[in-house]
């Protein structure tokens, strides 16, 4: 049976997280590039719900604020104060109403969660006509946990808080993951009725199972198929876990379709990564946001790109680069450093110990290494010497530096922007140009050599350069 389209789906999202010990609200923190609550409305959005709605307490300005950036069409209500599930659930049910069809509760800290598996939750809760239905687990180590209390026939009585559990209770390991689908009109009158009886004082959502079946509801239960799914996130140590376990995800995603991924265990790729087949990925590689790698390009090892755009059949190695562009067939690093604004084109290279920022270098052009280009237009074909810097600031105000097509910068090269190199010019070697280069032009700006003789002999005596220097003179090597 496929699962209905909920009328609702309910991201409970205001907790404080306490023992994530950070000034990050808990459902900010952040795993293969989403935040917890991001990945959660994910998940969430793929049940196509007609009304997706998150409730915020704890630092509600800032978690509202990336709601704002990742989910604008999700209806924010605020928990003053967090007072239990229940409450939160009363509260948005006091604010938008009592939702008719079926409402999916969930949570903004288990990034785990598939879509699938709701899914499944929503399809066992309309197939046997509950009144609500429970996600539940059967974990190796239930502790902190609400535990699934069942009758002798199997059906589902109550679910019984940790700290209110009897010590049978607790033996029980079947566990409630906090994910339940409910009758949404049934939902609207129960969860009034919850009261605050517990050894927390609070609304427990769980109460509504109890009350619904006390007036005669169905009440049942899906096991996840996997219990890593329903496991919340609570402290760093979970955070990593569940970070790791979406990314092996992540990979073994793109490795079906066709992406060799050279070592697994150290690749990390953010949920929003391209990659077409055939690209090869290899160890100490980090893909993030929305990076997109084209077909046959190799990255890595120990490469980190941000929002980057590699072309087909590119290399790119041990290099880190930022909202940047690599065209087909193009080569970058070892060591390089593409800072945002950079384009590099068509079978262009950036080598080693190389920096760009704001730079664009046209098809074939080629920045080999142990150079600064910033704010910069070159053209095609042309090459930059080693040990170029491209002065583009001077402490006010930055000026952009253009070199046209075939033009050949030489080693050594200091170019003062603003300045233009003319297409097919030269540059020689040491050169500080603070004047346009017209095209064709040899320009040479450095002062003529003058040889001192005799200066080290006469200003360093004793030293080993000295008693070198006159060992030379003494053999005739100057004449030579």
């Amino acid at each position: 049976m496929s699962a209905p389209r909920p009328a609702a789906v309910i991201v409970l999202a205001a907790g404080e997280g306490t023992r994530m010990k950070s000034k990050t609200p808990k459902v900010l923190h952040e795993l293969c590039g989403r935040s917890l609550v991001g990945q959660m409305l994910v998940v969430a959005r793929g049940l196509d719900p007609e009304k997706l709605i998150v409730v915020i307490g704890h630092a509600r300005e800032q978690v509202a604020a990336h709601l704002a950036q990742v989910a604008p069409d999700a209806h924010q209500v605020v928990q003053e104060q967090q007072n239990g599930t229940g409450h939160a659930v009363r509260m948005v049910l006091e604010a938008v109403g009592a939702i008719e069809g079926t409402v999916l509760v969930t949570y903004g800290d288990t990034p785990l969660l598939r879509t699938e598996t709701l899914g499944a939750l929503l399809a066992r809760h309309a197939e046997d006509a509950n009144a609500v239905t429970v996600l539940t687990a059967k974990v190796p180590d239930p502790t902190g946990y609400g535990r699934i209390i069942r009758d002798a026939t199997g059906a589902v009585l109550e679910i019984v808080e940790e700290k209110d559990a009897t010590p049978e209770q607790r033996a029980v390991t079947e566990m409630n993951s906090g994910v339940y689908a409910f009758d949404g009109l049934l939902l609207a009158d129960a969860v009034k009725r919850v009261s605050t009886s517990n050894a927390q004082g609070e609304e427990y959502l769980t109460d509504v199972l109890s009350i619904l079946r006390e007036d005669g509801h169905r009440v049942g239960a899906h096991i996840a198929v996997d219990y890593a799914e329903v496991e919340g996130v609570n402290n760093k140590v979970q955070l990593a876990f569940a970070r790791r376990v979406l990314n092996e995800r992540i990979l073994h995603a793109h490795m079906l379709n066709g992406v060799t991924v050279v070592d697994p265990g150290n690749t990390w790729i953010d949920a929003e990564v391209t990659l077409e087949a055939d690209a090869v990925i290899h160890p100490g590689t980090q893909l993030h946001g929305a990076t997109r790698i084209a077909a046959g390009a190799e990255i890595g090892p120990g490469t980190t790109l941000t929002d980057t755009v590699v072309g087909e059949a590119a290399v790119v190695r041990n290099a880190v680069a930022f909202d940047s562009e690599i065209g087909p067939h193009a080569s970058v690093g070892p060591f390089a450093y593409l800072r945002p604004g950079t384009r590099l084109g068509v079978k262009g290279k950036i080598g080693t110990f190389v920096e760009t920022k704001n730079a664009t270098i046209g098809e074939g052009s080629k920045i080999p290494h142990l150079s600064y280009v910033g704010d910069a237009t070159i053209g095609t074909g042309s090459n930059i010497g080693a040990a170029c810097v491209f002065v583009n600031y001077d402490g006010v105000t930055k000026s952009h530096t253009t070199v046209g097509d075939h033009a050949r910068v030489g080693s050594d090269n200091m170019l003062i922007a603003p300045i233009h190199v003319g297409d097919g010019a030269y540059t020689a070697a040491g050169s500080v140009l603070v004047n346009d280069v017209p095209p064709g032009a040899m320009a040479v700006a450095r002062s003529r050599q003058r040889n001192v003789e005799g200066w080290v002999l006469r200003r360093r005596a004793g030293t080993a350069a000295a008693a070198a220097a006159q060992r030379a003179l003494e053999s005739g090597q100057a004449q030579a």
